[in-house]
């Protein structure tokens, strides 16, 4: 009996109410429709779940209750499978892990995580990476009381005596400041409550400059000074215009502060003297349309990244003294194939992170000479990049390495010996071997001729045929790159025959800086047509056949794989959609939703009706109607901040109203967490379970 038709049964066991289960448990929830008009350009529509966005209403947290419940019921058939999968991901965890630790002044930083431990622990060790261990923060201890707990920001003052960092006991991203004494473990009272969790210490180490958010936007508008004991903080900055975010980051250097203005496509830095308890920000070039720029410095001299005339970027030099961009200097060409992502300064060289035909790499550059030498890598399909330095006069520069077969492993690199040696990589348990896995990677021609990379992994001796289970992954937006990564659970599902197939579409910068602009605003369409067009490649070159393709993507990579069920629903069996950005014209057109100013520069702003035709065209929800869609895993977050939970729950009502099929649809809210999941390792195990389960019990395999 093939995989089809056991899944068929499967699914109308669980309809006919298996387990004991009533037949009422297993009827979908139906949301109330209120209609409510929503006029723009001399275009109506009708939302009948816009009153969903009713967070506080309790008819709505009563739908979204009864929806998890509707899950649990449909999916309680994988109960066993979810326990087999958790004692799986549970087994590869080792009994204790640590991270590599990184030199700070004279001690040696790290974390460590036990196996059945939600959260890390913070440690140092004086002198030397052997020295005595000494307990900074235990978050295990401070998590016990709370259902959702996150630690974020942790930075170490200066003269290694204090450290700030942020806490988060609900899931929105608004973090409150703690300050502890890492000599006596004692937290101060230093407390600031609606705070973004970066922060970058002046060189007295009495004085550290942080980001406050708008609370109702959740943008990132104003940097503040705060001195230790001191009871009203300094307002540095403050940016009005709300497309532009800001932050604060320290040069390795210590030399400076650098306060970062951003939007999507534009960029403003100031700069404050780190020695300066009092400083002032110094502007190193105003912002200007299409122009972004990064700065740090060697001690002696700015280096700037821009893309001023040079689409990939290049690396400029300029004065101390007068930054601005009459002063810049070529040290670092443009180049039509590669991508500059980042500079890091050290005192006698200069780490570039690039990216060449799709694929990671790190360059050396003399700063003396000039001379310029590769770090070379030899898989096929791998990422690269500089990691943990925060030692201006290094020897050697540390940098990560991990590919979608080999764990994630920390190096470090000898500047003068030009050899990497290995410090540490991440350790599976429960037998792993690499050898048993494979990787490819390739390139497919879409509809319209562009070339879209693919890389896939898969374990060695299964069978590539119509029956295989393939699990095709994107994401596609702000130029962001999902470079191949290793996941110690996803060997849970290629020992069970599926591929993982990552799909680079246009709107990341796999391929560079046009890659990105060819999938944003106006031309986001080829980010969808992308998706589709390498799904019907694995179909023709008979990796999978229709019955058994499954897609998931999540967040904007949720807009995509919603997108994606509205143009070509019968190429999928199922897919998994997380905390999915859907209802995209409505959410563009209110900007009192947190983010949405911000957003504009990548999708557009629909108050122009060019924006909003287009928008309009493709948005998930908008698009739904009659016919027959795919088996559908919806998930949210009911504390989400960037991407509000009425997003998937609005589109779940809606496809449950017009869908045309029998075929599952799931909507799973988190009612303790926010964009970011669960943040408890154990816990983030379990919903990962949840979500394996749901693609297999689709190809009947429960065990």
């Amino acid at each position: 009996m093939g995989h089809r038709v056991v899944s068929i049964l499967l699914v109308a066991l669980q309809l006919l109410a298996c387990d004991g289960q009533s037949s009422s448990q297993l009827v979908p929830p139906v949301a109330a429709k209120i209609p409510i008009e929503l006029t723009i350009h001399g275009d109506t529509r009708i939302d009948n779940y816009y009153w969903l966005n009713q967070r506080n209403n309790p008819d709505v947290i009563a739908y979204l209750e009864e929806e998890n419940r509707y899950a649990e019921n449909v999916m309680a058939q994988t109960v066993p499978l979810q326990e087999i999968l958790f004692v799986e991901f549970k087994a590869r965890l080792p009994e204790k892990e640590e991270t590599a630790p990184f030199k700070f002044g004279d001690y040696f930083y790290y974390l460590r995580q036990l196996r059945d431990k939600d959260y890390p622990v913070y440690y140092r060790r004086k002198g030397s990476p052997e020295g005595s261990e000494q307990l900074l923060l235990d978050v295990n201890e401070l998590a016990k009381d709370h259902a959702y707990f996150s630690v974020s920001g942790f930075t170490i003052s200066p003269d290694n005596r204090y450290a700030v960092y942020g806490v988060d006991t609900v899931g929105r991203r608004l973090y409150t400041m703690q300050v502890i004494d890492l000599e006596t473990g004692e937290r101060l009272a230093d407390t600031v409550e609606n705070i973004v969790p970066v922060f970058a210490w002046v060189n007295d180490s009495k004085t550290f400059y942080f980001v406050r958010q708008n609370l109702q936007t959740l943008n990132y508008e104003r940097v503040y000074r705060h001195t230790l004991g001191g009871t009203e903080d300094e307002l540095i900055y403050s940016e009005p215009d709300e497309t532009f975010s800001v932050s604060v980051e320290k040069s390795l250097s210590r030399k400076y502060v650098y306060l970062n203005v951003t939007s999507t496509v534009s960029t403003e830095v100031h700069v404050l003297d780190a020695s300066d308890p009092t400083a002032t920000p110094r502007l190193i070039e105003p912002r200007s349309p299409n122009h972004e720029y990064q700065v740090t410095d060697g001690g002696d001299r700015f280096y700037i990244r821009s893309n001023d005339r040079a689409e990939n970027f290049k690396v400029m030099e300029a004065p101390l003294n007068s930054p601005s961009r009459e002063n810049w200097t070529p040290l670092v060409e443009h180049r039509s194939d590669v991508l500059l992502e980042r500079v890091t300064a050290f005192r006698d060289y200069l780490a570039i992170d690039e990216r060449a035909n799709g694929l990671t790499r790190l360059t050396v550059l003399d700063r003396s000479t000039g001379e310029q030498f590769v770090v070379g890598q030899a898989e096929p399909a791998y990422t690269v990049q500089s990691s943990s330095n925060y030692e201006f006069d290094s020897a050697a520069l540390r940098y990560r390495y991990e590919s979608f077969t080999r764990p994630s492993s920390v190096y470090d690199f000898d500047f003068e010996s030009r050899q990497s040696t290995l410090i540490k990589q991440t350790e599976i348990a429960g037998g792993f071997d690499p050898d048993n896995y494979a990787a490819e990677r390739f390139f497919v021609t879409a509809r319209d001729g562009a070339a879209i990379p693919v890389e896939i992994v898969y374990r060695k001796g299964m069978e590539r045929n119509s029956e295989t289970p393939v699990w095709q992954y994107g994401y596609g937006a702000y130029g962001a790159v999902y470079d191949p990564w290793f996941s110690a659970t996803r060997l849970s599902m290629l020992d069970r025959g599926f591929i993982f197939v990552l799909t680079h579409v246009r709107g990341g910068s796999e391929l560079g800086r046009q890659w990105y602009l060819d999938g944003r605003q106006l031309k986001k369409k080829n980010s969808f047509n992308d998706f589709i067009d390498v799904s019907r490649y694995l179909i023709d070159q008979g990796y999978t056949s229709r019955e058994h393709l499954y897609a998931e993507g999540g967040s904007a990579g949720g807009l995509l794989i919603g997108a994606v069920a509205n143009m070509a629903p019968d190429l999928y069996r199922g897919i998994n959609a997380g905390l999915a950005f859907v209802d995209v014209v409505t959410t563009m057109l209110d900007d009192t939703i947190p983010l949405t100013a911000l957003e504009w520069d990548e999708w557009g702003n629909p108050s122009d009706d060019k924006y909003y035709a287009y928008m309009l065209s493709y948005s998930p929800y908008d698009q739904v109607r009659a016919m027959n869609y795919p088996n559908m895993l919806l998930t949210a977050g009911l504390h989400d901040s960037q991407v509000q939970y009425w997003e998937p729950a609005k589109w779940a009502a809606k496809l449950r109203e017009l869908k045309t099929d029998e075929n599952l649809l799931i909507l799973k809210t988190d009612m303790n967490a926010g964009h970011s999941g669960r943040i408890g390792r154990l816990q983030a195990l379990r919903d990962t379970a949840f979500e394996y389960a749901f693609f297999l019990n689709l190809e009947g395999i429960l065990e």
